[in-house]
């Protein structure tokens, strides 16, 4: 029985030794800062002088006393609330498409991938800024077709949206987990409902989209947190001031200046925890009313 405690004991303290670099990186590089950082957002701390306990003081600025955050955090949800959508449907589309036999779709796969790998580099940023600017690409296809060229980066509303097209350019992670789930549905089921004259509109509603339904949750929570964590973009476009106007003034910049431009690491540590907050709650309501939308195939023996 002693021999028996002790291998047990043996096997634990083996196990605990091969988990605890991940534990020792999780409290040292995650948890701890996270209780550091809650402290400071109740202080005045600017990196220079030892913090000062102000309480709910930060909180207090942040939403009476500073209409940018506002802005901030109305720029941040039309980017979440827009590009997020449509970089969901963009890549099911692509998905549906690749979807095919073909002796070609692994390049094609690889090739729409690729701007999810580079897409959020420092490289990509500025050529989204060239492609767009007044002498760009973009402004000389309009050219062709009388619209004009646009100031993209006079018009906040224009930058605004140069911004979600980069977003929705980056589809290729999304693509690819759709394309795996597209890959698990039973083929039997589409050539059932060609039998009953389903049209490929009725398929899609009918059996494509519920069966793919728990990968489109998961798509979209992790796709809506990407999006709220987005600052390299929207750093170099506006050369980091958020401009035109504030169009481009993402939550994340506008933290990213508060902490590092204006040394109001308090501040900054505030805005952090509401952005966990606001991203909890979004996360949870998905979950939530997941029930209604999300169809699992073990629930329907039940």
């Amino acid at each position: 029985m002693l021999l028996t405690r002790k291998s047990m004991l043996r096997a634990d303290l083996t196990g605990y030794a091969f988990i605890s670099p991940f534990i020792i990186g999780f409290l040292a590089f995650t948890f701890i800062p996270m209780l550091i950082s809650l402290y400071l957002s109740f202080t005045s701390y600017n990196l220079f002088t030892s913090p000062r306990w102000i309480g709910l003081g930060n909180y207090e600025k942040m939403f009476t006393g500073d209409p940018k955050y506002w802005t901030s955090i109305r720029v941040t949800f039309t980017y979440v609330f827009l590009g997020v959508p449509l970089r969901l449907i963009f890549a099911l589309f692509i998905a549906m498409i690749l979807n095919t036999k073909s002796r070609m779709v692994g390049a094609y796969r690889t090739m729409y991938y690729l701007p999810s790998i580079i897409g959020g580099s420092v490289a990509v940023s500025i050529m989204w800024r060239n492609i767009f600017s007044n002498e760009g690409i973009i402004n000389k296809l309009l050219g062709l077709f009388g619209a004009g060229p646009v100031r993209w980066f006079g018009d906040p509303d224009a930058a605004l949206v140069m911004l979600i097209a980069l977003s929705v350019w980056q589809f290729g992670s999304s693509m690819l987990i759709f394309l795996a789930g597209l890959k698990n549905i039973p083929h039997e089921m589409y050539e059932a409902s060609s039998v009953d004259g389903a049209s490929p509109v009725r398929k899609f509603f009918s059996i494509t989209l519920p069966l793919l339904s728990p990968i489109i949750l998961f798509n979209l929570i992790m796709q809506t947190i990407s999006a709220f964590m987005t600052f390299v973009p929207a750093y170099i476009i506006s050369k980091g001031e958020g401009g035109p106007l504030d169009g481009t003034m993402l939550y994340s910049l506008y933290l990213f200046r508060q902490a590092f431009m204006f040394n109001n690491m308090g501040y900054a540590s505030a805005m952090a925890w509401v952005m966990l907050i606001i991203i909890g709650i979004l996360t949870a309501v998905l979950f939530i009313t997941s029930k209604y939308w999300v169809f699992y195939e073990t629930e329907r023996g039940r």
